[in-house]
C-alpha cells in the first residue's frame, strides 16, 4: 500500500523515526518519504545515511500548523512521531509537554484533514492509560483528539487512528542505554527506582512492524496494544550488569510501579485478537464501524468485564536470559 505514496512522519529523526524510514525504503518505492523535524542538525546527520531520491527533510515544529499544512501537501499517510516523552522533564516544564504534544496533536489533524491526507497513525504510549504523570495525560488528551477527529471530518476519506505501546529497547533516553553507560563508565552500582517495578519491552522493528500493519487493519478511530513482553526492571539490571550492586533510590517524580496498556474501565470496550487488542472508541461515529473484523479480514473478540493489560500481571515475562538477547 505504499509503493508510489506520499508518507510523512512526524519527529522523523528520532529512534522509531529513523528505523521506520530504512524499513519503508527497503521494503517499498514510495513517491515521497517527508521527514518533518525541527533540529536540522539531526536532519543533516540523517541525510548523510539516508539520502535516496524519494526523501524530502522539512524543519518544522509541530506547533507550527502552517508548516505542517504545507509539509503535507500531497501526503498520503502520515506517521505522528513528535512528542516530548521525557517524563521528569514534563512535570517540570508541563506547558511545553502541553503545546508539543496537545497543540500538535490538533495541528498534524488539521493540517491532515485540510491536504486530504487518507490515513494518519499516531504514537502514544502505556503512559496514557489512567495517568498519574503530565506526560501520560498529554498524551492521553492526544488519543482522544486523533480517536475523535474521524468524527469531524463529515464525508471526507480521511481516516486517523492510535498505536500505543510500551518501552522501547534501546531508544534514545530509555533505562537500557543508560544502564549500558553506567557499564562501560565502570560503575559500583546500578539505580534502580524500585525493586517491585515492571514495564513493556518492544524492540524498534516491532513497533514498525506494528504501526505499518495498523495502516493495513485501521478502519479510524483503534487504539491498537501489541501483545508484548513484561519484565521486572532488577532483571534488565542483571541481564546488562550481572553481579553489579544495585542501589534502590525511589521513584521519580511521574513514575509507576507499573505501566497498564488496556485499563479495566475500557474492558467494556476492549477486543481482543490474536496478537494484539484494540480499544474501540467510546463515542458513536456518524458512519457506525464494526471492530470486530478490520480490513485484513482478522476477527476479534470482546475481553471479560474488567479485564486489565498490565505490565504487572502480563503473562509473558522476559528471563534474565531473554532480556540479554533482546537487548
Amino acid at each position: 500500500m505504499f509503493n508510489n505514496k506520499s508518507t510523512l512522519i512526524t519527529g522523523g529523526t528520532g529512534s522509531f523515526g529513523k528505523r521506520f524510514i530504512r524499513m519503508m525504503l527497503e521494503r517499498y518505492k514510495p513517491k515521497r518519504l517527508i521527514v518533518f523535524s525541527r533540529d536540522e542538525l539531526k536532519q543533516y546527520e540523517m541525510q548523510q545515511e539516508y539520502n535516496a531520491p524519494c526523501m524530502r527533510y522539512f524543519l518544522g515544529d509541530v506547533r507550527d500548523g502552517e508548516r505542517l499544512k504545507q509539509a503535507m501537501r500531497g501526503v498520503d499517510y502520515v506517521v505522528h512521531a513528535a512528542a516530548l516523552k521525557q517524563v521528569p522533564a514534563a512535570e517540570y516544564n508541563p506547558m511545553e509537554c502541553v503545546k508539543t504534544n496537545i497543540n500538535g496533536a490538533e495541528n498534524v489533524i488539521k493540517a491532515a484533514i485540510d491536504n486530504n491526507v487518507a490515513k494518519v497513525v499516531a504514537l502514544s504510549t502505556d503512559k496514557a492509560a489512567n495517568p498519574i504523570n503530565l506526560y501520560g495525560a498529554t498524551k492521553l488528551v492526544s488519543d482522544k483528539l486523533f480517536v475523535s477527529a474521524n468524527n469531524i471530518v463529515g464525508g471526507q476519506d480521511t481516516h486517523f487512528a492510535v498505536v500505543r505501546y510500551g518501552n522501547v529497547v534501546g531508544s534514545r533516553g530509555s533505562v537500557v542505554p543508560f544502564f549500558k553507560k553506567l557499564v562501560e563508565q565502570g560503575t559500583s552500582e546500578i539505580p534502580i527506582t524500585d525493586m517491585r517495578m515492571t514495564r513493556f519491552w518492544i524492540t524498534l522493528p516491532q513497533g514498525v512492524e506494528f504501526v505499518l500493519k495498523a495502516f493495513q487493519r485501521m478502519q479510524g478511530g483503534e487504539i491498537f496494544v501489541p501483545k508484548i513482553p513484561s519484565s521486572r526492571i532488577s532483571d534488565l539490571a542483571e541481564a546488562i550488569a550481572p553481579g553489579v550492586p544495585i542501589k534502590v533510590i525511589g521513584i521519580r517524580p511521574g513514575e509507576k510501579l507499573h505501566e497498564t496498556m488496556c485499563p479495566a474501565d475500557d474492558s467494556h470496550l476492549t477486543i481482543e485478537f490474536a496478537d494484539h487488542f484494540v480499544i474501540r472508541p467510546s463515542i458513536v461515529f456518524s458512519a457506525p464501524v464494526g471492530y470486530a473484523e478490520n480490513r485484513l479480514g482478522e476477527k476479534g473478540q470482546p475481553v471479560a468485564q474488567g479485564f486489565e493489560y498490565n505490565s504487572g500481571s502480563n503473562h509473558h515475562f522476559l528471563t534474565v536470559q531473554e532480556l540479554r538477547g533482546l537487548i
